[in-house]
């Protein structure tokens, strides 16, 4: 070690071990100034020595003149150490008297190890180590701190405000600390430490801040200050807690004591009203009732029954945890009062264990009578509905006899229906009950509300479609224009499209019967017709449509509408051919007896019809008309091409069928050429037939009379 750096330790360890001494010798009022020198005459070393043990050291010269007293006061301290079990090696009372510096620091070294530090211990170790774990222990949380020795760890202060941070936070803000200022923290803890804990300023600032190697023992010696006054700190603050703790378990007993009177008062109090309550409570016979008593049952089981099982169960704990504290602390034992002891509440809960019993019992029985009344009640009211509605069934099934009598009677079936729907709703109102009640198996009935439903759905439908059928009968009876064929095809289209079976149909499905049987008209056209035939109404009935129909095909089988039938199937030509005939579906027997009695052409034709028979139905049927119904037909066929007409329809019924541009077919097809429209005509047959099977088209005339404005291509 370099000289110079020796005697810097040598020289702190002297002004600390001088403070160390002062601290202990102050009681005395004496103060040593100069360790050296004040230690000399040994005086000074017996007073530490006595107050250090509390032990007198005998007589001895308290203010020596000559050397050989002071040697004798040398000798009795030394002796005194010795006594007490301290080692001591190359010391002698010349040492002392002669002022031999480093002796003198190791021998106050050795009475502060001894009564400073050795006391100290953690974990079995020596005091040194102990000292050392203890500030590491104490330190471990702080990052910037990291105590390895008693020296160098030391010098940037944080480890001394650390241990002033983690036993008293309220004296200083470590966060808040500039870790850079190493001498304004150690400053800061060296003051805190002697103000506020009252730890001596053994040491001083510049003797450790920035130092590269601190003295050691210096060190140890302030640091050990620390250990014992936090230490002393932490055993008052014990005893305090050890008076708290008693005095909180005592508070605990009282209150555990005050909790269970409360608490058994209470619970006893409550099983006492539910057994008066049940024994109180009646139904008021209805499903509904009962149910929602068994479900207060149900719940008071799963609720408040279970709350007294564990209520009963902690007042049993808490009494027995009474006594156990009370016995801990050796105090007169705990006896609740008579009314509120255990005893007393397991009689209750057995009065309350048998009323809980009676009480579901009699829930039971009641549910169980009430669903078999519902039952009954349901069967009877089903099984004389299902009577009535089979009666009615029988009813109409066998109606005979004059239309007439039987609208009456099916009439006054109609009558009886609103009785049954009213009924009907009484039963609903029972199988709500027992849909209610969960009653999902009834053996007094085979009938479930739902099948009553649909049975008198399906009388209604029977009375209804009956009483439709026979009102269009005698709209039908009295429709003596139209055919057999023709009605039952109409009032069949009519049937498929009364959706509903209202026996009248929408504008929409009005619609779509008109175009089923091949009369197809714009939305503007077909709204006008609908609110004509229904005479502005939302619906169409039976014998509206039927007068409709009988409107559209009346008159269609005319002379002129014939020979506007042969124009189009010969394309506008001034004959026509057998290939024509058969292009057009007219059937083969017809085509048979037209080639028999159409006259055969010998003008103008076709090329592409050369070499095929021609037949000039020009002349035929100017043979079936008069010359003046001739001259109409052709001043027909010219107005054709600027106007348009019913096709296939014939003329309209005044006030009833505005013209239209669109072909109408009845029963047959639709096709349409560039000019003209083209419609069959189901209900009457055209040339001795049915308009269905020969396929003759109905159109409007083509401009031109027979013989004259031939077409291009004519030769």
């Amino acid at each position: 070690m370099a000289f110079a750096e020796q005697q810097q330790w040598i020289t702190v360890q002297q002004k600390t071990f001088t403070k160390w001494l002062n601290t202990k010798i102050e009681v005395r009022g004496l103060e040593v100034k100069d360790l050296v020198k004040d230690l000399s005459d040994a005086v000074m070393l017996i007073h530490l020595l006595e107050c250090l043990s509390g032990d007198s050291l005998g007589r001895y010269a308290a203010k020596p003149k000559l050397r050989v007293q002071r040697f004798e006061n040398a000798n009795l301290a030394l002796n005194f150490i010795k006594s007490r079990g301290i080692q001591m090696t190359n010391i002698g009372a010349e040492d002392i008297v002669d002022g031999n510096r480093k002796i003198i620091l190791g021998l106050i070294w050795t009475l502060i190890l001894r009564f400073t530090i050795n006391d100290i211990n953690e974990e079995g170790m020596t005091a040194k180590e102990g000292l050392l774990l203890w500030c590491q222990r104490k330190t471990a949380c702080y990052d910037e701190v990291d105590v390895r020795d008693f020296s160098g760890s030391w010098n940037d202060g944080l480890a001394f405000c650390a241990l002033l941070d983690i036993h008293r936070p309220d004296l200083i803000d470590y966060d808040a600390l500039d870790k850079s200022d190493h001498r304004g923290n150690m400053q800061l803890a060296f003051d805190i430490a002697h103000a506020e804990i009252g730890i001596p300023k053994l040491l001083d600032v510049e003797d450790v801040c920035d130092v590269a190697k601190p003295d050691e023992r210096s060190l140890m010696t302030y640091i050990a200050y620390w250990f014992h006054a936090f230490s002393q700190m932490e055993k008052v603050e014990n005893a305090g807690r050890r008076v708290e703790k008693f005095f909180n378990n005592m508070q605990g007993a009282w209150e555990m004591q005050s909790a269970y009177e409360r608490r058994m008062a209470a619970l006893l109090k409550a099983i006492r009203e539910q057994v008066v309550s049940w024994k109180g409570s009646t139904f008021d016979g209805t499903y509904a009732d009962a149910k929602a008593q068994a479900f207060q049952f149900a719940s008071y089981k799963k609720g408040k029954k279970r709350e007294w099982v564990a209520e009963k169960s902690d007042l049993a704990t808490l009494l027995g945890n009474i006594k156990t504290k009370l016995a801990t602390y050796r105090l007169r034992p705990y006896d609740p009062p008579a009314h509120l002891r255990m005893e007393v509440l397991d009689d209750e809960w057995s009065n309350l264990s048998k009323a809980e019993m009676s009480r579901g019992q009699l829930i039971n029985e009641t549910i169980r009578d009430i669903k078999d009344a519902l039952r009954k009640s349901f069967a009877d009211k089903a099984n004389d509905f299902a009577l009535a509605l089979n009666t009615m069934q029988l009813a109409i099934s066998g109606l005979e006899g004059d239309v007439e009598d039987q609208l009456h009677h099916v009439r006054k079936l109609s009558e009886n229906l609103p009785p049954l729907d009213a009924y009907l709703k009484t039963i609903e109102a029972v199988d709500l009950k027992c849909q209610e009640a969960n009653i999902e198996e009834n053996d007094f009935t085979t009938y479930s509300y739902d099948e009553l439903c649909y049975e008198l759905s399906l009388v209604k439908s029977s009375v209804s479609k009956k009483l439709a059928f026979l009102e269009n009968q005698m709209v039908a009876r009295n429709m003596t224009n139209l055919t057999p064929i023709q009605l039952e095809e109409f009032e069949s289209v009519f049937r498929h499209f009364d959706r509903d079976d209202t026996n009248s149909l929408s504008e929409l499905e009005f619609s779509a019967a008109l175009a089923s049987l091949g009369l197809v008209f714009s939305e503007d056209e077909m709204h006008e017709y609908f609110l004509s035939t229904s005479n502005g109404r939302d619906r169409v009935t039976f014998e509206q449509f039927i007068r409709f129909m009988v409107d559209v095909t009346e008159d269609q089988n005319t002379a002129e509408q014939v020979f506007q039938s042969f124009r189009e199937v010969a394309d506008g030509k001034p004959y026509v051919t057998e290939m024509d005939l058969r292009h057009s579906l007219v059937p083969d027997e017809v085509i048979e007896k037209l080639i028999e009695i159409i006259p055969k052409h010998t003008g103008p034709d076709m090329q592409s019809d050369r070499g095929m028979e021609q037949y000039d139905y020009i002349a035929f049927m100017e043979k079936l008309i008069s010359e003046q119904e001739g001259r109409a037909a052709s001043a027909s066929s010219r107005r054709s091409s600027r106007a348009s007409g019913v096709a296939g329809g014939g003329a309209a019924a005044p006030g009833q069928m505005p013209n239209h541009s669109h072909s109408a077919s009845v029963g047959g097809s639709i096709s349409h050429s560039r000019h003209n429209s083209h419609a069959s005509i189901g209900g009457k047959s055209v040339l001795g037939g049915d308009s269905r099977s020969n396929g003759l088209m109905m159109s409007p005339k083509s401009p031109g009379t027979p013989g004259t404005n031939k077409p291009n291509g004519y030769h």
